[in-house]
């Protein structure tokens, strides 16, 4: 069974790897297609981000889809030849984040892919993986390419869900890589009413307008441009904050207006805030980390013709040449997600 395995900054293997035994309430999946994640890229190119470093060869990737080949006699809900998405979350259950509903937030969270931890938690980017059938949600009828997206997606529906009710609200996304846009589609299928995104790339914020967002401003080209909506005390209801750069803040927080909703889903290190504004305007600032119940609502909505992430889809490569699909995700001018077939 072969496996994609980083061992350090720029050195990425596809390596043979043990296939694991079936156990109680388990299924096993012959793996179809991994969707590459910042976080990959990270490792690939960087060997860590912040003070997590590789320190260990480890199995690369948590977004990934696959078909059912095998079933624990005591699972059920799940048969042999279902495509299903494949969460990456598993948190324990017994920790009282868990036990308050806040499964996201568990102290124990072994998400595929991590090397937070030592040793490291071994990622999905293989051809055969043994998981929780809790971990599966049925995702028949779309491709095996979408079904992959749910993890993502699931993010920007947690997002969305932080930011509270968004019904014909006036939404700002400031970023529009893979997040940035699902959080256009997430905001849509939330009922804002309007949509404004900001980004430097004149590629991604294309995307952008072909997805749903009614505006789109390169805040690198025109620096001013969200001017505009920065006049009287501002104008929008939400901010969906998707770069974790701290220059896309302060022209945000100026265009929001009082008692507005700034949601922080990039994840781009400690930033610096104009506080004053946000006391002043009594913005809420939330933050949004993970998901659980939103991976199968994102599926969901994506079965049911709600959410289309399809032209998000723009590059697919082979396992044979899976870190070309590492080198094309890296290049934001041409590349939105870039997948790896397994099969």
């Amino acid at each position: 069974m072969k496996a994609v395995v980083i061992h350090d900054k720029k050195d990425l293997r596809i390596e043979e790897s043990p296939t694991m035994p079936l156990g109680a309430g388990e299924v096993r999946l012959k793996t179809a297609v991994g969707g590459v994640c910042g976080s990959d890229l990270h490792y690939y190119n960087h060997g860590g981000f912040g003070t997590v470093r590789l320190k260990e060869p480890m199995i690369l990737g948590h977004e990934v889809s696959g078909h059912v080949v095998e079933c624990a006699p005591d699972v059920t809900g799940l048969k042999v030849g279902d495509l299903v998405a494949l969460s990456p979350s598993r948190p324990c259950g017994n920790c009282k984040y868990c036990h308050e509903g806040l499964a996201n937030q568990c102290e124990n969270m072994r998400f595929y892919g991590s090397a937070m931890p030592f040793p490291h938690i071994q990622g999905a980017f293989r051809q055969d993986i043994v998981a929780l059938a809790s971990q599966c949600v049925v995702a028949n009828g779309l491709s095996a390419g979408e079904a992959a997206m749910a993890e993502p997606l699931a993010v920007t529906l947690h997002g969305v869900k932080r930011a509270g009710d968004i019904l014909g609200k006036r939404v700002l996304v400031t970023g529009c890589g893979p997040i940035g846009l699902l959080s256009i589609l997430s905001a849509r299928y939330a009922g804002a009413s309007e949509i404004v995104a900001t980004d430097l790339s004149d590629f991604t914020l294309d995307m952008a307008r072909k997805i749903g967002a009614d505006v789109t401003i390169n805040t690198g080209t025109t620096p001013d441009g969200l001017e505009t909506y920065a006049q009287g005390k501002g104008t929008f209801d939400v901010l969906m904050e998707c770069t974790g750069v701290a220059a896309a803040i302060a022209p945000a927080i100026a265009a929001m207006r009082p008692r507005g909703v700034v949601v922080q889903l990039g994840l781009g290190g400690d930033m610096a805030l104009p506080m004053m504004q946000v006391t002043a305007k009594e913005l809420d600032l939330r933050g949004s980390f993970r998901f659980h119940e939103e991976f199968a609502t994102g599926v969901s909505a994506m079965r049911q013709g709600r959410i289309n992430v399809k032209p998000l889809i723009t590059h697919e490569v082979t396992l044979e040449n899976a870190e070309d699909a590492f080198k094309i995700a890296s290049d934001r001018r041409s590349a939105i997600k870039t997948q790896i077939k397994f099969t």
